[in-house]
């Protein structure tokens, strides 16, 4: 048995002793996905195959419940994320813009992270805070009424690694 598979095989016997407190009826996959989520950052490949043993059914029908739900993630999240309001709010009071200067401040598109893993972008949905549009979240922190310099100056920071 290699490292790997060594170091592996506690890991996933965690995971299955982690979804194992849920019942495989109907109903108790999504809660069982974002406690993963919670607790692991992610709901990595090993835990979609323990979900899949503890309700089953497939790794298939797991992952396309993972697939449906935008803020499901499937690889670790980066250190520090900047989250784009793509509400209508935000989109009418000029979002497109400061999306493209995130985009080209950080040299990311949408959905995706810095190869070290230290920032990321990612798409959000509108949380109803349309007052402080067009807005972000960065680590979780509305940065609202922005104009392309406050988002540039925002991910340049994020990048520089401030």
């Amino acid at each position: 048995m290699s490292n790997k598979e060594n170091t592996d095989q506690p890991k996933m016997r965690e995971l299955r002793e982690f979804v194992s407190q849920y019942s495989f009826e109907k109903g108790h996959l999504l809660p069982a996905l974002l406690d993963i989520q919670t607790t692991y950052g992610y709901v990595s490949k090993d835990a979609m195959e323990a979900l899949a043993r503890q309700f089953r059914t497939s790794t298939a029908l797991i992952y396309g419940a993972i697939t449906f739900y935008s803020d499901i993630r499937t690889e670790p999240p980066p250190d520090r994320e900047i989250v784009w309001c793509s509400g209508p709010a935000c989109r009418i009071y000029g979002g497109e813009r400061i999306r493209q200067a995130i985009e080209h401040t950080l040299k990311l598109s949408l959905e995706s992270q810095s190869a070290d893993g230290r920032y990321g972008f990612q798409l959000g949905q509108c949380n109803g805070t349309c007052s402080q549009a067009p807005q972000i979240w960065v680590d979780g922190e509305v940065r609202g009424k922005l104009s392309v310099s406050d988002a540039i100056r925002i991910a340049r920071d994020m990048k520089e690694g401030d």
